[in-house]
């Protein structure tokens, strides 16, 4: 559901900017499902920016399988925090 909305929002010019951050143990999920990275590769090619939480790919140690996505993984918990303070569009599921 995320990486169609975030395709079509993308695609038909819905939002200016879209990232999807992947946080906790969807980030297992990602780095071992085909047809999940296949969603990835898609939305990476049509400038969707997706990102990982480093402290949870370390914790589920993953992280090398993320970036190998060209996912980019890094610290989020400030990032995030900034967003939901700042009352920035946000979805969550």
């Amino acid at each position: 559901m995320i990486s169609m909305y975030a395709f079509n929002g993308k695609k038909k010019k819905w939002w200016d900017e879209i990232e999807i951050i992947i946080w906790g143990s969807p980030a297992k999920l990602v780095a071992k499902n085909k047809e999940i990275q296949e969603h990835i590769r898609r939305l990476i090619d049509n400038n969707v920016k997706i990102s990982a939480c480093k402290a949870c790919a370390d914790q589920l140690k993953v992280t090398k399988k993320l970036k190998d996505q060209n996912i980019e993984v890094e610290y989020l918990g400030e990032s995030l925090t900034n967003i939901i303070k700042s009352n920035q569009n946000l979805i969550t599921i």
